[in-house]
């Protein structure tokens, strides 16, 4: 068994080669701890597809979402620097997210784990 000091072998070249598998599983962990929640993907999915989107349009969106599960949700996506939260001084104010630089970079990723996805599902054995 290797251990946890030593770099992982199939780790491209590049700046990423530094990992071993401990750091590795340890960043991936860190990386999907923003993820987590409930309705994260969801409001990520919905960014990923119109850009900038109000509290009430996401609201409509995602129907089964609570005002306040929404709000803890996005506030969260802010506070992990995903989601960017403008605030217009109009009366009555608006409010409009949309994905940070930092967000945006999570489309390829989030793409590439729906190809495995479908790969997955196209490996698996067909459900009698």
């Amino acid at each position: 068994m290797t251990s946890t000091h030593e770099k992982v072998g199939s780790a491209p070249e590049g700046k990423y080669s530094q990992h071993t598998p401990y750091s590795a599983a340890r960043d991936i962990e860190s990386a999907l701890a923003v993820l987590e929640g409930r309705w994260k993907m969801l409001i990520l999915c919905h960014l990923f597809a119109t850009p900038v989107l109000r509290f009430s349009e996401l609201e409509r969106a995602i129907p089964a979402v609570s005002q306040k599960m929404l709000t803890q949700q996005l506030r969260e996506l802010e506070k992990d620097c995903v989601v960017c939260r403008t605030v217009f001084p109009e009366v009555p104010p608006r409010v409009e997210y949309s994905l940070t630089p930092l967000g945006q970079a999570l489309c390829p990723a989030l793409d590439a784990v729906l190809k495995w996805e479908d790969l997955r599902r196209a490996t698996q054995p067909d459900a009698a």
